[in-house]
């Protein structure tokens, strides 16, 4: 059974979808449900996956299924809906897989330890991967990422690179002693890392004591 919150989460995505062909983002989920965080709406999200009524696409970014609603209400089976999160699943069996290292664990808060040296591998989708391009896997450690729908006990695979826009989910090596994940922004000579966190303030450090060690290009969370 859904709670009133749930419910009405549930109904608003299916309205916009069927009246605008367009799906709401989470700030316009917030304010349809007179909350005062984006949390909130994540963990409404969630909540409506482990009850079946949504199902997280697998490798696109930022998109959910409406697979059903409750008995009564109608509705189609099943709609396309982006919003502002990003939760990928484990590859289906049988689905065209590659394996990439599993260096350690990464922080989605404070700064931890750097990167160590490969631990394991993991099995990810080969449309995560771009040709010809180096990939490994870390650990989240930490909620600091929580309202990107990174939640910690994930798995993030990235893309080494030692560039990104800002925007981007990168891995940034702070001092070449602590590696965190957070979103990149520049402002002159200075570094912004953000966290997608409102207990968390941005992280700004000077150009040259920020190293970028890659850009995130999919998760996989195990249930």
């Amino acid at each position: 059974m859904l709670t009133h919150k749930q419910l009405d989460l549930l109904k608003f995505i299916q309205s916009r979808m069927d009246k605008d062909g367009v799906p709401p983002s989470f700030d316009e989920m917030k304010d349809a449900l007179n909350l005062r965080s984006k949390s909130g709406i994540h963990r409404l999200i969630t909540a409506l996956e482990e009850r079946g009524f949504i199902r997280r696409l697998a490798h696109r970014a930022r998109a959910i299924e409406v697979v059903k609603m409750p008995e009564g209400l109608g509705g189609p089976k099943s709609s396309v809906v982006t919003a502002d999160f990003s939760a990928p699943k484990e590859p289906a069996i049988g689905a065209q897989a590659g394996a990439v290292p599993l260096v350690g664990r990464i922080a989605a808060g404070t700064p931890i330890e750097a990167l160590q040296q490969t631990v394991d591998h993991v099995t990810v989708p080969q449309a995560m991967l771009a040709p010809s391009a180096e990939h490994y896997a870390l650990e989240v450690k930490g909620d600091s990422m929580i309202e990107a729908g990174i939640h910690e006990g994930d798995i993030v695979v990235v893309k080494r690179q030692d560039a990104a826009d800002d925007g981007d989910i990168v891995v940034a090596l702070v001092e070449d002693q602590e590696a965190t994940l957070k979103t990149l922004r520049r402002n002159g000579r200075v570094v912004e890392l953000h966290a997608a966190n409102q207990a968390y303030q941005p992280q700004k450090y000077d150009r040259g004591q920020v190293k970028i060690q890659g850009r995130m290009v999919g998760l996989i969370r195990t249930y």
